[in-house]
Parts: structure tokens; C-alpha cells; sequence
């Protein structure tokens, strides 16, 4: 009698409800996706559900032995997740803050910036600075999270002494130019190599005069670095060259600061194509850590050999030479590293300004890259080109899933995470691999869609949609009722001719 008085406004209600709710849940879980890389109900499952309900991973004491002969590669790929400083970086208040000035963006995250933090207290301090008054007040202006006070801080600072970090801290944040941070570069150099010279003497007399000749030899290195990048920025590449040489050659143990990579930036910018291998030769080697600046150079290099005369459809069918077949194989080997890269270098991808930490292998490393090193690539005629015939072919030789490399170790799968903290907002994040679609997407797309036709038929046919409601309900209950009143019968006969109890499956045989 229920189901007789239903009217067809009601299936319309039911199936339109339907249909908003899955809608909303699909636009939900979407969105999640889309910002976190995974499934709301899967995670909530996973983490939640699946704990109340006793879930064991039943895999894990399987695993326990095959870890330990993993532990190496899981090691690398730790490794390989570590966040760097942007050998590249720019200017904050010269360029970043420029850009921010003209567009109103942010270019530079709160986790990017707070690493910076950390670095220039590592670089900069050191623990007896609380025994010179203008050390002191440094290492607490590179606490600040103001730039107000950070500067306020170092001003007042100078006040007191010539101090190098001081000068720093200005030429980093305080300077709307290029040539007013090189002038104040040239201040902090002068200051900073009499703190040297005298820590120098002193270093063998304790650990905190130790402590405090490391400080200075990271300062000392730092302002020139700094000034050979002003010099690249203001025109002055050659120089720039001989600052970077004198100082790789001055300090030749501190690799922290990659000097090379600026090095190899600037000779490509002069086409001194014979010192920029002579560079590679150097740092690409296996028992050193990559980067894309090492891997795309070099695939570069090989390119330009070729790139002029290459043409796809000549190779196609001749074949390719061995030339050609090392620029590919070096295109490959690059594009393993950092699949991220080719996007940018054939412009298929808008470029931001780079953050000043990056990670290798990830997003941020490929845009830094591409930043500095795309001009270099339009000089070279046909390398684009041959970059663009050929980078795709990467992934055929790659086993997928990434559970091992071709040339490198896999392809670590904390890129996505970490780039997002590094990259602002308003930047689409390159993501590799692509994740496909959770389960639960599809499934309450298909259930969007279904409610959302039955409601548009019962809306546009509602006796005839009432009709097939009613006849499947009807056919439901019958079905239902035969296999109870079977069972019934069964059961009574059973009874009656008193035959033993026998499995289920043997009664209908029965």
C-alpha cells in the first residue's frame, strides 16, 4: 500500500537528492585530489576506518628481510628528497621583491623562505657571537621573520661595528638594484676578509676560535659568490667567470655552495663550449651528485653537434649516426633525471621566478633551470628541435611502475609534496608520474551521472518511470519471497520423509 501511494514527484525528489549529493561529494574529492595527490575516502579508510576495524598489514613481516636488501636505494632516495639551496638564486629585494611590487604576488613561500632562515644562521653565526656586540645583534636579526626589523637590526649594527653580515643582510633585502647590492657587497668583502685574516691565525688555538674561522671562511665565500653573480647580472660575464674560477681554486672543499653550476651558466653565455666541458668533465662523474644544470649541459653539448642538420624525417629513414645516437642517448639520460625540464624548455609550460631552494629532480630544480638556461638552448640551432623530437621517448625505456631506474635510481615519489611547500600557490605544479584517478572519483562520477539520468527521465516521464519503479520493486519482493518459501517447503518435506540434515548446497539438489 506504501509503494502504490508514492507518486512520481517523489522519485523525482529521490533521484534529484541523489544526484546533488554525489555531485557534491565528486567535486570534493576532486578538489582533494587535485591539491593532495590522493583520495579523501581512500585516506580516511585507510587511516581511520581500517584501524577500528582490526586491519593488520599482513605484509610486513614478509617484508622485514627484503628491507634490508633495500636499504640502500631507500637511502638514495632520501637522499635525493633533500631540499637545496638554489645555487641560482635571485636577489630578494633587488628581484623578488620587484616582481612582487609590479604583480602583487608572493614569488616566494613561507617554507622557502624560513629554510633561508635556517641557512643564514648555519653560514652566519657561530657560537661566541654573543662575546662582539654587533654579532650579537646579527644572529638575531636572522631570527626575524620581519624584513622591517631584519634591516632596522642591521643598520644598527653597523652603528656599532664594520660588520660583514650586516652588509649582507642589506645587499640581500635592502637593495632595489643590482649595482646598490654590489656596492654593498664591495662593503661586506672589505669587512669580512679582515675577519678572515684574523680568525686565521686564531683557529688552531681552540674550538671556539675554530668555530669562529668556519664562520667567516662561509662569509668570506658567500660575498664573493654573491659579487661574481652581480657581475653576470650586470653584463660583466667574463669577469664574473674569473671571480668564479679564482674562487673555486681559493676553496676548493667547500661544494656546498655549488659554484660550479654558476661557473657553467656563465661560459655558456660566452659559448665557451670547449670550457664548459672541461667543466663537465670534472663534476659529471658517477661518484658525484647530479643536477639538472650537469645532465641537460651535457645533453646540450652533444646536441649542438648534430642539432644544426638533424631532421626527423631523414632519420626515419637513413637511420641515425652515431653522433646523433649519443645526443639522443644524452637527451634520454636527461630527461630521466628531471622529466620536469623539456615542459619549460619548449615553452609548453609557463615559467615563475625560481625559489631560492629547490629540489633536485623535482619541479622547482626544472624551473630554476629552465630560468637561466633557455636562452642558452635557443642559441644553439636545432637543439630545441631535437630536444623536441626526442625527449618523449624517455618513458619507453623506463619500467613503469617506477620500482627501478634505467640510468638513475627511481624516481622518488616525495617530488610533489615537497615542491608544493617550495612553489607559490598560484603555479601549476608539474607532477611525474601522473597519479591516475582514485576509484572513489570515478565511482561517484558514474553515480552522479546515473542519479542525474533517472531524475531527468522521471521528470520527463513520470508514469512510465513510476511504473518501471513499481515493477522493479515488485520483481525484488517476489524473488525474494520464492527463495523463503522454497527453503519453507524443503524444510517440511524434510520432515516428513525424515531425511538427516545435509549441507545447504544439498537441500536444492534434494
Amino acid at each position: 500500500m506504501f509503494l502504490n501511494t508514492l507518486t512520481p514527484k517523489f522519485y523525482v525528489a529521490l533521484t534529484g537528492t541523489s544526484s546533488l549529493i554525489s555531485g557534491l561529494i565528486l567535486i570534493f574529492e576532486w578538489w582533494y585530489f587535485r591539491k593532495y595527490g590522493t583520495s579523501f575516502i581512500e585516506q580516511v579508510s585507510v587511516s581511520h576506518l581500517r584501524p577500528l576495524l582490526g586491519g593488520v598489514d599482513n605484509n610486513s613481516s614478509n617484508n622485514s628481510n627484503s628491507s634490508n636488501g633495500d636499504s640502500d636505494s631507500n637511502r638514495q632516495s632520501v637522499s635525493e628528497c633533500k631540499v637545496w639551496r638554489n645555487p641560482l638564486n635571485l636577489f630578494r629585494g633587488a628581484e623578488y621583491n620587484r616582481y612582487t611590487w609590479v604583480t602583487g604576488r608572493e614569488p616566494l613561500t613561507y617554507y622557502d623562505m624560513n629554510l633561508s632562515a635556517q641557512d643564514h644562521q648555519t653560514f652566519f653565526t657561530c657560537d661566541s657571537d654573543h662575546l662582539r656586540p654587533a654579532d650579537a645583534i646579527m644572529q638575531k636579526a636572522w631570527r626575524e621573520r620581519n624584513p622591517q626589523a631584519r634591516i632596522s637590526a642591521a643598520h644598527e649594527a653597523l652603528e656599532i661595528n664594520e660588520c660583514a653580515t650586516a652588509y649582507i643582510l642589506l645587499a640581500e633585502e635592502e637593495a632595489t638594484t643590482i649595482a646598490e647590492a654590489e656596492k654593498l657587497f664591495k662593503q661586506a668583502l672589505k669587512a669580512g676578509d679582515g675577519c678572515y685574516r684574523r680568525s686565521q691565525q686564531l683557529q688552531h688555538h681552540g674550538s671556539q676560535y675554530e668555530a669562529q674561522h668556519r664562520r667567516d671562511t662561509n662569509v668570506l665565500v658567500y660575498i664573493k659568490r654573491r659579487l661574481a653573480m652581480c657581475a653576470r647580472r650586470l653584463g660583466r660575464t667574463r669577469e664574473a667567470v674569473k671571480m668564479m674560477r679564482d674562487l673555486m681554486k681559493e676553496f676548493p672543499l667547500l661544494s656546498m655552495f655549488n659554484i660550479h653550476e654558476n661557473l657553467l651558466e656563465a661560459l655558456l653565455e660566452l659559448q665557451a663550449y670547449a670550457d664548459v666541458q672541461a667543466v663537465l668533465a670534472k663534476y659529471d662523474d658517477i661518484s658525484l651528485p647530479k643536477s639538472a644544470t650537469i645532465c641537460y649541459t651535457a645533453a646540450l653539448l652533444k646536441a649542438r653537434a648534430v642539432s644544426d642538420k638533424f631532421s626527423p624525417e631523414a632519420a626515419s629513414r637513413r637511420g641515425l649516426s652515431t653522433a646523433e645516437m649519443n645526443a639522443v642517448e644524452a637527451i634520454h639520460r636527461a630527461v630521466e633525471f628531471n622529466p620536469h625540464v623539456p615542459k619549460y624548455l619548449l615553452e609548453m609550460k609557463s615559467l615563475i621566478l625560481p625559489p631560492e631552494h629547490i629540489l633536485k629532480r623535482g619541479d622547482s630544480e626544472a624551473i630554476a633551470y629552465a630560468f637561466f638556461h633557455l636562452a642558452h638552448w635557443k642559441r644553439v640551432e636545432g637543439a630545441l628541435n631535437l630536444l623536441h623530437c626526442t625527449w618523449e621517448g624517455t618513458f619507453r625505456m623506463i619500467p613503469y611502475p617506477l620500482e627501478k631506474g634505467h640510468l638513475f635510481y627511481p624516481y622518488p615519489i616525495c617530488t610533489e609534496t615537497a615542491d608544493r611547500e617550495l612553489l607559490p600557490s598560484f603555479h601549476e605544479v608539474s607532477v611525474y608520474p601522473k597519479k591516475e584517478l582514485p576509484f572513489f572519483i570515478l565511482f561517484t562520477a558514474g553515480l552522479c551521472s546515473f542519479t542525474a539520468m533517472l531524475a531527468l527521465l522521471t521528470h520527463q516521464f513520470p508514469e512510465l518511470m513510476g511504473v518501471f519503479a513499481k515493477a522493479m520493486i515488485d520483481i525484488f519482493c517476489s524473488a525474494e519471497f520464492r527463495h523463503w518459501n522454497c527453503k519453507s517447503i524443503f524444510m517440511r518435506v524434510e520432515d516428513e520423509l525424515e531425511i538427516p540434515p545435509a549441507p545447504q548446497s544439498q537441500h536444492f539438489q534434494n
